[in-house]
């Protein structure tokens, strides 16, 4: 790759969409595949998810969650069994007709989601109170047959991600669970992505098909759209109605189980990228880089060896700690690997010339602004753990500053239409329940509700709807989202 191939040619300020799929491809992350809406994931890509992945897994396995697999087909007579799944996916739904060149006596579905096939076998496995709660994740890709223009990670028809489904005795305990899954996905956006998060409910009329309440983590990007970082959803006793999941109480009488659903996609990973990165291409954060330090050493003829040494050896102590590259290819110059590595999203680059062997010391660069440090080289290892933990702080600050600048109080058709229009964020409002009053605002701008407060009985903002004057029982959050 040449220096001139190397650059991101479009600004992230006035062209983000253009800039985001040159970031996407030019970072090695994923490439279009031959088949419109889909896409194929490259090494590093795949090995941010990964690394995404590890932290959620771990956790949810520190709450009592095992993986599982089911298949990826799912027989359309399952699918009818929840006749809300039917009215909710079926427009998005991938069918096969054919196992070979024979017709299928009954279609199967590419699952959309898999509570449909996974439901049925907790059915079968939960008998008495002894076997709750019981909780499967899996793993897997889902297809979803999107009619709207797909974007890397934000939006494909097909996509990666993990769905938790779990089965409790009663209500309060899938409640428990519900959040429980919520504020994991608020701690890997926090502590993780470096994101800040607005945890909330969606509307009745948008929750997910058959559940009584779906909650939501919102996540708010530079050019002023939401993404829907991620849902868990209590279902009542819908699910458990459906496919009969019973077990028997203590006293021996047969009750209906609770259950729940939650999940995160790689859109994850579009948040992230669209978040940190900038016009030198992509920025990560130290927790999810694939490398988190670069060594570059730079030297000239007469002071190779001995800066070739030093820096092999500073990068061999620092690899026992930290996920470290050294970079020491002699066909590229020292400014040519700055800016792949810049480009590649590497958090901390650490430069040893002559002066740094002299000194016994090293510079330290961070990523996301260039800002460097130096250290000594016999504290080299604290020096970089303290550097990546301010690489991590300065990627939050900023993330936090344009939330907390970008939440706006506005009352009125017009006022919202127009702080949207100008602004972008989100704006909170005086709502009356009634979904025609979003759809007011959602024709003339793709603007919708993204979020309710997670307390039903909070306060509304105003007193009445912003758009209708009725009463107002809530307070939405309108934004426009990926």
């Amino acid at each position: 790759m040449t220096e001139q191939e190397l650059g991101i040619t479009e600004r992230k300020e006035h062209n983000p969409g253009e800039w985001y799929a040159e970031v996407v491809q030019k970072a090695g992350l994923a490439d279009y595949a031959p088949m419109g809406g889909f896409i194929v994931t490259r090494p590093r890509g795949y090995a941010i998810w990964e690394r995404l992945k590890h932290h959620l897994d771990g956790w949810f396995k520190e709450t009592g969650v095992q993986n599982a697999y089911f298949p990826m087909f799912i027989p359309e007579s399952y699918l009818e069994r929840e006749k809300d799944i039917v009215e909710g996916f079926d427009p998005e739904v991938a069918w096969v007709t054919h196992g070979g060149h024979d017709e299928l006596e009954e279609r199967l579905a590419v699952r959309p989601t898999s509570e449909s096939i996974i439901t049925p076998f907790i059915a079968e496995w939960v008998r008495s109170y002894r076997d709750l709660p019981m909780r499967v994740n899996q793993w897997c890709s889902v297809v979803r047959w999107e009619a709207t223009e797909t974007k890397p990670f934000f939006r494909t028809k097909e996509f990666l991600w993990q769905e938790g489904h779990t089965a409790h005795a009663t209500h309060e305990d899938a409640w428990e669970e519900t959040m429980t899954r919520l504020h994991q996905y608020e701690r890997l956006y926090e502590d993780v992505m470096a994101i800040p998060g607005m945890l909330g409910r969606k509307p009745e009329h948008d929750k997910f098909p058959g559940a009584d309440t779906t909650t939501t983590i919102e996540a708010l990007m530079p050019d002023g759209k939401s993404v829907q970082a991620g849902t868990s959803h209590h279902l009542g006793t819908s699910f458990a109605e459906a496919f009969d999941i019973t077990y028997t109480d203590e006293e021996e009488n047969e009750r209906i189980a609770h259950t729940t659903s939650w999940g995160l996609s790689w859109r994850a990973l579009g948040a992230l990228i669209m978040t940190h990165s900038d016009d030198q291409g992509l920025a990560l954060p130290p927790a999810l880089a694939p490398t988190q330090v670069v060594v570059v050493p730079i030297w000239q003829a007469d002071t190779e060896e001995e800066v070739r040494e030093y820096a092999a050896d500073l990068a061999a102590e620092l690899d026992e700690e930290f996920r470290v590259e050294l970079d020491d290819r002699d066909e590229r110059n020292p400014g040519f690997k700055f800016n792949e590595h810049e480009l590649n999203g590497v958090p901390l680059r650490i430069e040893i010339g002559p002066n740094e062997v002299e000194e016994e010391a090293a510079t330290l660069v961070h990523r996301p602004d260039g800002e460097n440090e130096g250290a000594d080289r016999e504290g080299i290892v604290s020096a970089v753990e303290e550097a990546l933990d301010t690489v991590y702080a300065k990627l939050y600050a900023a993330a936090e500053e344009n939330l907390e600048t970008n939440v706006r109080e506005a009352h009125g058709r017009g006022e919202i239409l127009g702080t949207i229009g100008r602004h972008g964020g989100y704006v909170k409002t005086g709502w009356c329940g009634d979904e025609d009053c979003e759809a007011v605002i959602k024709d003339e701008i793709a603007a919708e509700i993204v979020m309710l407060p997670l307390e039903e009985d909070e306060e509304p903002v105003h007193d009445t709807c912003g758009v209708c004057e009725s009463d107002a029982i809530e307070t939405a959050y309108f934004a426009r989202s990926y």
